[in-house]
């Protein structure tokens, strides 16, 4: 199963990293050139402990649902959401959030495992892991873009 695992520094206090890391509605800005829309579930604001959200998204050109569940969570530490039904055979993701430096070390695993057997194998090896990894690091990039400016007030309201 492949598993991803990033780690992001970020200047800013770790319960507005988690908190931004959980935001239905920082997702969507994150994911906006994939057409990412909340359909179900959680459709705003902060998710939390055995809450869920239905994602519509257009990948490689079609049109998918995913929806994930938070299965762990310990604030400020970490949480886990895991693939309840999608595309995926299935997927976890554990995000993990620690002080460093007066700031946050935060750092994602994400395992997953595709569908289609031996074909699935081989799209993780050809483009599916490398697209999964670009999707992740531009979703950081824009939790520290709004945890080190006064953005993230922007959207967390809770």
């Amino acid at each position: 199963m492949p598993r991803i695992e990033l780690q992001t520094e970020i200047k800013a206090d770790r319960n507005i990293v988690f908190d931004l890391s959980r935001s239905i509605d920082l997702h969507k800005i994150s994911t906006e050139h994939t057409n990412e829309e909340a359909i179900a579930g959680k459709t705003g604001g902060l998710i939390g402990m055995n809450e869920s959200v239905t994602w519509r998204a257009k990948h490689f050109g079609i049109y998918q649902n995913l929806t994930s569940k938070i299965t762990e969570y310990d604030r400020p530490k970490y949480f886990t959401d895991e693939m309840v039904k999608g595309a995926f055979k299935k997927f976890k993701h554990e995000h993990h959030f620690a002080e460093l430096n007066g700031g946050t070390l935060m750092t994602d695993f994400f395992d997953y495992q595709s569908p289609f057997g031996i074909v699935g194998k081989i799209a993780d090896k050809l483009f599916l892991k490398k697209y999964m990894t670009e999707l992740l690091t531009e979703r950081n990039r824009i939790v520290k873009q709004f945890a080190e400016s006064e953005r993230w007030k922007e959207v967390i309201t809770e």
